[in-house]
Formats: C-alpha cells, sequence, structure tokens
C-alpha cells in the first residue's frame, strides 16, 4: 500500500509546528452547538489508490475527486478474472487480471523428470508480505494457487466539520485464504494494517465491525461450520491498531453437493462496516471487500475420495480460480518438443495441421479456458482424431525414429481434437497434432496429469485452466 500522501501530510504538521493534540483532539470533547455540524464521509478503494491530500481536500477539488476514485474503483466487478464455475455468473468479473507468481515460481524442475515427470506441489500458504507483494499498488486479487489466494483494499475516512475537511484517517485490510492438503477446512486470515490518522479527527473511537459472510452456495442451503477468533462484536480503530491478524475456518462437510463429485460452489465476502463516535455522524459504513470463490468435492477420480475410511473427511476444498499448466521451451526441458510444438499452435496456427483459416486454439487465456474430462471414450477419440492427422501429413510412418503424434488442444480436454463430433458449433480442425519424440510426449501427459490431480481440476466446464510455456 502507498501510503505517501498521509506521510506527506504528517511530516507538513510537523513543520509549521501544530500543537500535537490538534492532530488527534477528538470532538466528542465539545458540545454539538460548540463544534457545529461534524461528520465522517468514508471509502472503499483499491490498494494504492493515489489519494488527494488533506490539504487538496481543504484547498481544492480534493473531496470531488476522492469521490471519483471511489466510484470509478469497479465497484460493480465483485470476483476475480480468472474466476470459473458458478461464482463467475454472480457478480460482475474485474476486466483486470489478478496478480501471480512469476514464471519461474510455476516451472517444473528438470530433476523431477523422465519417469518422475511431475507438475509443481501447489503453494498452500501465504505470507502477508507476500500477499502484499503480489496485490502492488492496482491488483483486486492475487492467485498464488488454486490453493492460497488474497485479496485487499482500502478504507478510508474524510471528518468534516461544518462542510470542510478537518481530518482524515485510513486502514488497509487484506485476507489471505489457504487450504492445507486433502482438507475441506478454509482458513481465511484477516490483516488489519496501514493505520494512520491526521488532522482533527475522532478515528481511535471508530467503531468497526468485522465478517465473513457466504452470501451465496451451489447448491443453496449448504451449512458451513465456521471456526477462528474472528471478533464476534466491534472492536475500535485503537484496539484493531494493537491486535491487527485475526482468522476464520469455513468447512463445508461432504454429503451436501451435487452429482457424483459431491460439488459445492461458493462465494466468500469479507465485510467490514463501521459505525462514529458521537457527536460525529457517518455518511457511508465501510464496505466489503471482493469475493473470493471457494469450492469443495469428493469427486472419485482425485485425491482423497474416500477420507481414508472416514466419510466426514472426504474430498478437499480449493478455490474456482483458473490458472496455468507451466510447460518448458527452454533446451534440456525433458517435454521441450510438445511445449514448443504448443507454442507454435499459439502464435502461428497457420503453419500447424491440419490447416484450418481461422485457426485460434483455446487456452491461452482465462477466458477461453481448456476444460478436463474423465470420460475414456471422449479421450480416445480426441487421440483417434489427432492420429488421423498425423497420418494425413505426415504418411503411415509418421511414427519412425521414435515419435508419436502430438496433440493440442489434449485429448484428455473437452477441446480435443473430436470436440466436433459432440458440439456441432465447434470449429472443425481447431487443433493442431503433429509427430513428436517419444519421450517429449510421454513427459508431457505425466504433468498434465500430475497438474490434474494436484490442483484439483473437475471434469466439465464448471473448471478450466490455461496452458504457459516457458520459453
Amino acid at each position: 500500500m502507498d501510503t505517501t500522501w498521509f506521510r506527506r501530510r504528517a511530516a507538513q504538521a510537523v513543520a509549521v509546528m501544530l500543537p500535537a493534540a490538534l492532530l488527534t483532539v477528538a470532538p466528542s470533547a465539545a458540545t454539538a452547538a460548540d463544534a457545529g455540524e461534524l461528520r465522517v464521509e468514508t471509502y472503499v478503494l483499491p490498494l494504492g489508490a493515489a489519494k488527494p491530500s488533506l490539504e487538496e481536500l481543504q484547498n481544492g477539488d480534493g473531496t470531488a475527486r476522492l469521490r471519483q476514485l471511489a466510484a470509478a474503483a469497479e465497484p460493480q466487478a465483485r470476483l476475480a478474472l480468472e474466476t470459473v464455475g458458478p461464482a463467475a455468473s454472480n457478480g460482475a468479473l474485474s476486466r483486470q487480471a489478478s496478480g501471480s507468481p512469476s514464471a519461474p515460481e510455476r516451472a517444473r524442475s528438470s530433476a523431477a523428470a523422465g519417469a518422475r515427470a511431475t507438475a509443481p506441489e501447489p503453494a498452500r500458504k501465504m505470507s502477508l508480505d507476500e500477499c502484499a507483494k503480489g496485490l502492488g499498488t492496482d491488483k483486486k486479487f492475487f492467485v498464488k494457487s488454486r490453493f492460497a489466494v488474497c485479496n485487499g483494499a482500502s478504507f478510508v475516512q474524510t471528518w468534516f466539520q461544518n462542510n470542510r475537511p478537518v481530518g482524515e484517517s485510513m486502514f488497509n485490510v487484506r485476507v489471505i485464504g489457504t487450504v492445507a492438503l486433502n482438507s475441506r477446512t478454509i482458513n481465511y486470515a484477516y490483516h488489519f494494517s496501514d493505520f494512520f490518522k491526521g488532522g482533527r479527527n475522532a478515528a481511535d473511537g471508530l467503531s468497526i465491525t468485522t465478517k465473513g459472510n457466504t452470501p451465496q452456495s451451489w447448491p443453496s442451503g449448504v451449512r458451513y461450520n465456521r471456526g477462528g477468533n474472528l471478533p464476534a462484536g466491534a472492536r475500535t480503530f485503537a484496539q484493531l491498531r494493537a491486535q491487527s491478524t485475526f482468522n476464520q475456518t469455513v468447512l463445508a462437510k461432504p454429503g451436501q453437493g451435487t452429482g457424483s463429485a459431491d460439488l459445492v460452489f461458493a462465494v466468500y465476502e469479507p465485510s467490514v462496516k463501521y459505525t462514529a463516535p458521537a457527536p460525529w455522524t457517518l455518511n457511508g459504513n465501510g464496505g466489503n471487500l471482493f469475493m473470493l470463490a471457494p469450492r469443495w468435492d469428493a469427486a472419485p477420480y482425485l485425491a482423497n475420495s474416500t477420507g481414508g475410511g472416514n466419510p466426514d473427511r472426504k474430498g478437499a476444498a480449493t478455490f474456482s480460480y483458473i490458472t496455468p499448466l507451466a510447460l518448458s521451451a527452454k533446451a534440456g526441458a525433458e517435454e521441450r518438443a510438445e511445449a514448443q510444438h504448443i507454442r507454435q499452435a499459439f502464435l502461428v496456427p497457420e503453419d500447424t495441421k491440419p490447416y484450418m483459416s481461422a485457426k485460434k486454439v483455446p487456452g491461452q487465456t482465462a477466458k477461453e479456458p481448456l476444460h478436463r474430462t474423465v470420460s475414456e471414450a471422449r479421450n480416445k477419440k480426441n487421440r483417434a482424431a489427432a492420429v488421423k492427422q498425423c497420418r494425413r501429413y505426415w504418411g503411415p510412418n509418421y511414427t519412425s525414429g521414435g515419435k508419436e503424434c502430438d496433440e493440442y488442444p489434449f485429448a484428455s480436454t473437452y477441446e480435443g481434437a473430436a470436440e466436433v463430433e459432440y458440439d456441432p458449433e465447434a470449429k472443425e480442425f481447431n487443433f493442431s497434432a503433429k509427430p513428436i519424440p517419444r519421450d517429449d510426449n510421454q513427459t508431457g501427459g505425466l504433468i498434465l496429469k500430475s497438474h490434474y490431480a494436484k490442483n484439483r481440476i473437475i471434469d466439465g466446464l464448471n473448471d478450466g485452466f490455461i496452458v504457459k510455456i516457458i520459453t
């Protein structure tokens, strides 16, 4: 969070030698008649927003600009751009991509290649510093993995006397959601930070109530078990500054979901509301942070589907976000040929086979992801359709020299080479097939398979992933 404008204001106050008592005088010490009209105007802004200083609020159009800044903060966009599943239709998605780890963090270590080739273990922990850096000064969400996400907002107050700004205060809230391996419990850590007050205000007496709400579940009526130490009642600005970290746990027990995968989708919305100390009146009462999108499943093809013999523990939680499968096209990477093939399909699709003039393969952006299928029959049809094109363009001996027919999109996705047989609106030949070395092809397949398992990618259109090529 960039608090430069607050620090500048404090420095200026010292420079003109204002008495220290004037910086935090609580108007409640005077009568309402002596003080005049006292009110507090509140705003919820993105972290790092360039807010006007108190001098600008007092001497220019700073108040109007602050109101415009709050109105322009995509208030209608409540969910991350990468949200998938029913939650994605619960509110407008942000137009801005969420923060994500840099490419090297997603790259697979070459030491894990060969017969043990595997996707990296997704992160399941996140520190406050990681969250702060991931959000930076302009992001609404940071998706470190499908098991470690965070969001945040700035809560800003302007204190008015007789319609003239006389004081300012603020604090930031960041919420980190994490899920342990094979656990159905999600932990939400609430971090209050960057407290500031300047000018004439009664910020220390501001009464703040924090809640973690689940306004929507699919199916409706899901019951959640909640724990942790999130305050049940209000805390003051001063109390939160002294104790700034809390947590809430949320558990959805199995048996409440839909289908054989026992699927439960939801949106989780942290809420920060406050009231002002008398005789101040409040214009606005805080607000909500952006929504997170948790999910629970007990899919029979994913880990912990039996709970180790304990039905109450079967399945696990994750977050419904599209995240990338990383494949390396770097020299020495054992999946290099497959990664190069996919990169060609992304960058120069007209040079791939089969030829199709308007070819644009999916899996490049969150708006057009790939979707996993666990249907063996569909997988075989996708595979057969790709092999047909390898034979068509490279002849019956395309396997000579130890090659196999590689296809993109993958045969294990709904967008595979036989998609047109299942979806009449699909474009024919919107895929690429190419003979590549067998070892590269098989290594890529192992990485994909482990990516599905480790990230709990479920079958169907309520989940998805994209592909990122490391070069």
